[in-house]
């Protein structure tokens, strides 16, 4: 059975009063590499179908992988029968009404190993140039392609194909001791140019080879698109305007209510999340497979657009569903999956950045990102695979690594140079997260709290 014969055979077979089904087509291809040569390839293929039945108030959910035609009816009743049984849901409200995509009778299109047939052979020749030069070359490039069908006893029957491409590349030097990262998300693999990493990465593996201790402290530092991807995620994650309302969070205003409204930062920062952004396009409509805090099922199919959470510096918006608004008295703003930052126009490339630094350290990315205090929304971890000394505007070496404790919401207070904005890939986030623009950003006085011995 195709997805829409499985959702309208679902909506048939339910005896619930409302019914949401969603069926997700995912098929992947990937490339893994070390020392310069290719060490597996594969392709996979998966189904997941899941039912929403909603008895009166009551919400009973059942997800299942690779489900049969014979074993749908199964799953409908196990889905209608927890939400005869279940207790009422706060967030319940009715079903969005109506909505179909212009594309909801094509079938899904997996992806195929085939993505890589451009990139492959590129690959190749860089693998003989890295080892040509001393570089051995490890990593992997993975192509996703989840295909989402939505239907619902209110007429909802949407869909939509969500292609999802990353590449991670880290060198090293023959003796293991000098390493450089890098990582580019992309929609097809056709705009990558992995010569052009390949090339960065011994540009940073030459920087290293004066070495440099210092101790820690606070320092002048640049903040790659990458890390500021990870920290920005992060902040955008925990933005739930009813966990805010709650007091819950560094959102929470502090005599009750929320932060929206206020200053975050002197600058014109914007941050924002807009299915359509060129490049990072995603889902245009809600997908919510259980309720949360910041998600409901009775929202799914619900349209998304264009969305500030913070406009020229000021918190604009938090994270709703339309429960959570009624609560906060504020516009419907669900979870878009993607985040735009921008700075005034003119920002300047990391290079031109680097170039007008006086003395302070610059970034290659960070990991191990843990939360700390959620009222300040205090973040520590560490950095990875290359902090280096600029000088009079130039790199002079690399230093040692160090743990950071920093809050995401308190660094854009005190950020004084925000670069260009360009597409970029979290470290840390990339398994959940890979739709992100990002600027450099200068930070006066980042907070090393430590030295770390992470390599």
């Amino acid at each position: 059975m195709s997805p829409q014969e499985i959702i309208e055979k679902a909506l048939d077979l339910s005896t619930a009063d409302d019914i949401v089904v969603i069926v997700d087509e995912s098929s992947s291809a990937n490339l893994r590499f070390a020392g310069n040569t290719l060490t597996t390839n594969g392709v996979t293929r998966s189904s997941q179908l899941t039912v929403i039945s909603i008895a009166g108030r009551g919400v009973g959910v059942v997800s299942r992988a690779a489900v049969r035609p014979e074993q749908l009816a199964d799953v409908v009743a196990a889905a209608d029968h927890a939400a005869e049984d279940a207790r009422p849901s706060e967030d319940a409200r009715p079903l969005v009404e109506g909505g179909r995509s212009a594309d909801w009778d094509v079938p899904a299109e997996p992806t195929s190993i085939g993505v890589f047939g451009a990139f492959a052979p590129a690959l190749g020749e860089t693998f003989a140039t890295a080892e040509a030069n001393g570089r051995k070359l490890y990593g992997f490039a993975e192509h996703l392609v989840t295909t989402t069908f939505v239907g619902s006893s209110t007429g909802t029957r949407l869909r939509h194909t969500q292609p999802t491409g990353r590449l991670e590349l880290n060198a090293k030097s023959p003796d293991m001791k000098r390493s450089a990262w890098t990582g580019v998300a992309t929609r097809d693999f056709s705009d990558v140019d992995v010569a052009a990493l390949d090339a960065s990465l011994a540009r940073r593996l030459e920087w290293a080879r004066n070495r440099v201790d210092l101790p820690a402290g606070r320092y002048e530092t640049l903040l790659p698109p990458t890390a500021v991807a990870d920290l920005m995620i992060y902040l955008y994650w925990t933005a739930g305007a009813r966990d805010a309302l709650e007091g819950r969070t560094v959102f929470s205003g502090p005599g009750g209510g929320t932060r929206v409204g206020e200053s975050l930062s002197p600058l014109p920062l914007r941050l924002l999340s807009d299915p359509a952004a060129p490049g990072v396009e995603c889902t245009p409509f809600v997908v919510a497979h259980t309720s949360s805090r910041q998600s409901s099922v009775f929202d799914n199919g619900l349209p998304l657009a264009s969305t500030d959470w913070i406009a020229d510096g000021r918190l604009a918006h938090l994270l709703q569903t339309r429960h959570s608004a009624e609560l906060t008295a504020l516009p419907v703003t669900p979870a878009t999956d993607n985040l735009i930052m921008t700075g005034a126009e003119g920002g300047r490339s990391l290079e031109e950045m680097i170039a007008s630094t006086e003395r302070g350290l610059l970034l290659t990315c960070l990991w191990y990102i843990r939360e700390v205090d959620p009222q300040s929304l205090l973040l520590t971890g560490l950095t990875r695979d290359g902090v280096y000394l600029v000088e009079n505007g130039r790199v002079v070496g690399e230093v040692n690594n160090f743990r950071f404790n920093e809050s995401p919401v308190d660094l854009l207070g005190r950020v004084t140079e925000v670069g260009a904005a360009e597409r970029t890939l979290p470290r840390e986030w990339n398994d959940y997260f890979t739709r992100a623009v990002m600027p450099a950003l200068r930070i006066p006085d980042f907070n090393m709290s430590t030295v770390s011995q992470a390599s």
